[in-house]
């Protein structure tokens, strides 16, 4: 076993994370020797349980070769902590992980990097924020990071892939188990011109303990974290626990007072995060110097550059941040649903409005 597989095989002990990994290469000095040592003398080491030290004596060989396979069948890389490949940023987290297993290509402009979190069960407003937030931050070449969960995390993707921007995904499983399971086409598109991140051995399931470990990388990946929606408890909650440990900066968009999923962004700008309510908040805050306020109101509204027909135009000026149900466009027009149909198909095409679930319109 060499010093890469040693560490892979480290990674897949339970409960050896990277700080008990530190204190048994300061006693051993390589990965390697971990796997050779007696269950006393591993037991020796601060902080290690019997139960971590037998997990590592009754490891096999054969468990190391099969991981590997699943890796090279998967078309995976895995960067250790030694690996130039591997993020500076995330090195200097504490207890950054030992590996990482990726889908796609880390870019050194992904140095420019803001999360994006909130909500699983988030409404219209929160789903539509985070995407418009993603879209404006990408399309000016900030690389966006989300979870690849479900609401938030999976619209933050969606915003900055539609401004053909980067983005990287952290997940809370290996990529044997991709959860949510809808979520498969999304990864594979992230990785295209992005990136999927696990600690995780291949075959790990989504756990709940895992995400609290995924969300400070998603934090320990960025200069800032943005909430977007939170409820009290929420795990995105956590991820601004973590970033405010790592240093980094935290964002929260206000949401209404008597909604549930707005009591923990809220509750953080009370704390003292940065309100904001567009993406030029976030670059001023940062103090980022990539472009002006103004290139951002034009990443914004790229597609008005476009030529619309006079009907187009009546219609699309019927649209706003808030979602218009096909009846509300039948009252508002005075117009037959055939009529309206392919007013808004034209529109689709040309990329000024876009379908939300439950057959909701919305302006891009």
């Amino acid at each position: 076993m060499d010093r890469f597989e040693a560490l892979i095989a480290i990674n897949m002990v339970s409960d050896v994370g990277s700080v008990r990994l530190q204190r048994l290469l300061d006693f051993f000095g390589t990965p390697e020797k971990i796997f050779s040592s007696s269950q006393e003398k591993l037991i020796s080491v601060s902080g290690m349980s019997e139960l971590s030290a037998a997990r590592i004596c009754s490891f096999k060989a054969i468990q190391i070769s099969r991981e590997l396979d699943l890796i090279k069948k998967n078309n995976l890389k895995v960067f250790t902590l030694d690996d130039p490949g591997y993020p500076e940023i995330l090195k200097n987290i504490p207890s950054a992980p030992i590996v990482l297993y990726t889908k796609g290509y880390f870019l050194g402009k992904d140095n420019l990097a803001i999360g994006i979190v909130g909500s699983r069960q988030a409404s219209f407003y929160g789903l539509n924020s985070a995407e418009k937030f993603a879209h404006d931050l990408a399309g000016i070449g900030v690389t966006v990071v989300s979870g690849m969960a479900r609401g938030i995390d999976t619209y933050a993707h969606r915003g900055a892939l539609r401004n053909k921007g980067r983005t990287i995904a952290v997940m809370g499983s290996g990529f044997g188990n991709i959860y949510p399971r809808e979520n498969n086409k999304l990864l594979e598109e992230i990785s295209q011109d992005g990136v999927v991140v696990s600690e995780f051995a291949f075959n790990t399931p989504p756990k709940k303990e895992n995400f609290p470990r995924r969300n400070r990388i998603i934090s320990g990946l960025s200069l800032g974290v943005l909430v977007v929606e939170a409820a009290k408890n929420s795990g995105a909650l956590i991820t601004a626990d973590f970033a405010l440990e790592q240093g980094k900066e935290v964002f929260a968009l206000p949401g209404k007072i008597d909604s549930p999923n707005s009591v923990g962004t809220n509750g953080l700008i009370k704390q003292g995060a940065k309100l904001v309510s567009s993406a030029v908040d976030i670059i001023d805050e940062l103090k980022l110097q990539i472009v002006s306020n103004a290139k951002i109101e034009e990443c914004s509204n790229a597609a008005q550059k476009n030529i619309l027909t006079k009907e187009q135009a009546a219609l699309y000026g019927l649209f706003s941040d808030k979602p218009l149900s096909w009846d509300e466009l039948v009252e508002k027009t005075n117009m037959r649903i055939p009529g309206i149909s392919k007013l808004v198909l034209e529109l689709e095409m040309k990329k000024f409005i876009r379908q939300l679930p439950g057959k909701q319109l919305i302006r891009n």
